[in-house]
């Protein structure tokens, strides 16, 4: 068996491969400190109409713990004037009704009037989420909006509102379980930063002038 000091190194092939896994680790884990710092900060500013990320509907129809926390952030913002309209963004996942009738129904029940809430029943992704409010928001005349979801998500979230060409302001739902648990706030920024890293293009959309 030859020498320690003689014994030949990795090959390049390998070398490649550390290198670019070191990369990605480094770029994963970047990010998700980008998107976490990101996520917890208040910046909403009044606006012509917020609108509300939908998460999972419990069986029986009842909000998520997450849902109900989104709700709660939007209609707290409602009371203080942000804007005069409540837009519910979510399709129907397993369990129905939509994420927006959901939120809708909740947000009613906690002082909200009916006529100032809005409906957006057929996305299932963020991309979605954007694209179909697009249509309701231009509808309305409205320019300025303030996205509210999980911590975690708003980086993104407000990504692809301004590829529609809104200004965007957010605002984090803190008291939800992915946010105050550590161990699912890891989870759920480190998995963001992956999904944001699958669409690159998505971090270079800004302000509209």
């Amino acid at each position: 068996m030859p020498p320690l000091a003689l014994r030949k190194g990795p090959g390049p092939l390998r070398r490649w491969v550390f290198v670019i896994a070191g990369v990605l680790t480094c770029g994963v884990y970047g990010l998700a400190f980008v998107v976490d710092r990101f996520g917890q900060r208040e910046r909403a500013v009044r606006s012509d109409i917020v609108v509300v990320l939908g998460a999972r509907v419990l069986p029986g129809g009842s909000p998520s713990p997450a849902l109900r926390a989104r709700i709660e952030k939007a209609v707290e913002l409602y009371h203080q004037g942000i804007a005069p309209r409540l837009l519910f963004s979510g399709g129907v996942g397993v369990n129905p009704p939509s994420e927006a009738r959901v939120m809708k129904e909740l947000a009613v029940r906690l002082g909200v009037p009916e006529e100032a809430c809005l409906l957006e029943e057929q996305s299932h992704s963020t991309e979605q989420n954007a694209r179909f409010s697009t249509e309701v928001l231009r509808s309305l005349g409205a320019k300025s909006v303030v996205v509210v979801s999980d911590p975690y998500h708003l980086l993104r979230a407000r990504q692809y509102f301004r590829l529609h060409g809104f200004e965007v302001a957010t605002s984090p739902a803190f008291l939800t379980e992915r946010n105050m648990r550590l161990i699912d706030r890891l989870y759920w920024t480190v998995r963001e930063a992956f999904a944001l890293l699958l669409h690159p293009l998505v971090l270079f959309a800004r302000e509209p002038s």
